[in-house]
């Protein structure tokens, strides 16, 4: 216990005494973040490399451990090979933030440096081995780890929003870790995640609101990637009835946000890994909480998430079930409370069925298209678009080519008080749309008319450019046949060019 309590306390003086210095190098040099004022709202330029300190404290801390007389030391020593073989992969972690904090790289580059950390990671032992003590194929094994090591990076990195929150969350779930490995008597994993603990501590000093200095990349992915290790690390010793899922409540906060992140995004045709005003933290911003409260209440609910993941981990078998029934109600009511439109949207969608009337316009749409694209004469055109135009909510429909005149209403006769899309086929020809003001319009109603305005303009100039003296004699012998009774279509109009 006194060999933790010094590894803590180390890293703890480490980052207190380098984050203020690294805050004014950075001021001095220059590498600060300035505000925008659309994303970035702080009054003035603030350093973002606070990465930087934390990281140095976390290798200080060990070493001095490691040179210590202290009993932990010889433990440290006998797990050397894990530490040796992961800290290259945390170092590409650290690396690969800086170098986004510095100079800027891309979204792919960082994606790149973390799976090469994570696939490093997985070689150096951190491995999801099992699922409800059912071990799982090593073909499986390996992206699943990969997977959870990258989700956990960037879920710490997509949260830190506002000042002290991902260095906060940070600190709770490493503590959670801390105390499942003490009480597991899972030593290795203790001194793993001591460090981080007298780290985050050591910089939330200067990070909580009204923050000095920011994480930056640099310290939002390593917190979220060591995080990601040391809940592998802890799943492979625990006891609970399902190995991930004390970790995956300690790290909820985080997680969550990402995955409604990306549900949002894929929802609105957004693209996944760009910037919105959608995080939990901004959803509690708009409704008027000052970015302190905000921070405050993620706190409180993340020590909640602590009490449920330690309870889950170590209660008996018949109450972890409950344990996860009463933690996910908690989280569908936040979820709700939040009011994401998209989600609303959404279920009403499914209990309104409105899903089954798109995916059945959907599927009209298509016969549709076949059917007009098919058509080879203005008769044929006409039986298409007759047979379809009020299935997509129009209620009358006049359709002229080649000196005919096709019209038809959905009642018989002309209706009043319409709006009327028109589609112009050439000089004379055209189609005319029309639907009543104030009903409700199928869900596709403008991607019927986009469909006709693509195949209808070229296939009639086709028809009429093939063969126009047949269609004008085919065209007064339609009147003329009408005229006399021997054959008129029903509500069909033919009429001299």
């Amino acid at each position: 216990m006194y060999s933790l309590f010094f590894t803590a306390l180390s890293a703890f003086l480490v980052a207190l005494f380098l984050t203020p210095l690294c805050r004014n190098l950075a001021i001095r040099w220059g590498l600060v973040d300035q505000p925008d004022h659309i994303r970035k709202f702080h009054t003035e330029a603030i350093p973002r490399i606070g990465g930087i300190s934390i990281f140095i404290a976390y290798l200080v801390s060990l070493t001095l451990l490691l040179l210590s007389p202290l009993q932990a030391g010889n433990i440290v020593r006998g797990h050397l090979d894990v530490a040796r073989n992961l800290f290259p992969a945390v170092t590409i972690v650290f690396f690969t933030g800086l170098l986004d904090d510095l100079l800027g790289i891309k979204a792919w580059q960082k994606f790149v440096g973390q799976l090469a950390a994570s696939a490093l990671a997985v070689c150096a032992g951190v491995q999801i081995i099992g699922i409800a003590w059912h071990p799982l194929p090593a073909w499986f094994t390996i992206p699943l780890t990969v997977l959870w090591l990258v989700g956990c990076t960037n879920a710490l990195n997509l949260i830190d929003g506002v000042d002290g929150l991902a260095a906060g969350i940070g600190l709770f779930a490493t503590v959670t870790t801390l105390i499942a490995a003490l009480l597991g008597h899972n030593i290795g994993l203790a001194i793993a995640t001591v460090p981080l603990v007298g780290a985050l501590l050591g910089i939330l000093r200067f990070n909580f609101n009204p923050a000095s200095i920011f994480l930056g990349d640099s310290g939002s992915l390593l917190i979220g990637f060591l995080l990601g290790c040391y809940s592998v690390l802890w799943s492979q010793k625990s006891a609970t009835i399902i190995g991930m899922t004390a970790p995956l409540i300690a790290l909820s906060i985080p997680l969550l946000d990402t995955g409604l992140a990306v549900i949002r995004r894929f929802l609105r045709h957004q693209p996944i890994f760009g910037a919105d005003h959608g995080h939990i933290h901004h959803k509690l911003l708009d409704r008027g909480f000052t970015p302190r409260r905000v921070v405050i209440l993620i706190y409180i609910i993340c020590g909640l998430c602590a009490a449920l993941s330690l309870l889950q981990n170590f209660a008996h078998q018949r109450f972890g079930g409950a344990i996860i029934v009463l933690f996910c109600a908690g989280a569908w009511i936040g979820v709700h409370q939040l009011g994401y439109a998209e989600f609303e949207m959404a279920r009403r969608m499914v209990l309104a069925g409105n899903f089954r009337r798109t995916l059945n316009a959907e599927l009209q749409l298509a016969t549709f298209r076949d059917d007009l694209a098919a058509a080879l004469t203005p008769d044929q055109c006409w039986e298409v678009l007759q047979h379809t135009y009020s299935k997509f909510g129009f209620h009358e429909i006049r359709f002229r080519l080649g000196g005919r005149l096709y019209t038809h209403t959905t009642n018989g006769h002309r209706i009043a008080n319409t709006w009327t899309v028109r589609i112009q086929l050439s000089d004379n020809d055209y189609l005319n749309l029309s639907r009543e003001f104030d009903t409700q319009p199928p869900p596709i109603v403008g991607r019927f008319t986009d469909a006709i305005s693509k195949i209808l303009p070229p296939k009639t100039s086709e028809i009429l450019r093939a063969d126009p003296i047949r269609w004008d004699i085919a065209n007064t012998v339609r009147q003329v046949q009408s005229a006399d009774g021997i054959e008129k279509p029903l509500q069909t109009i033919t009429e001299l060019r």
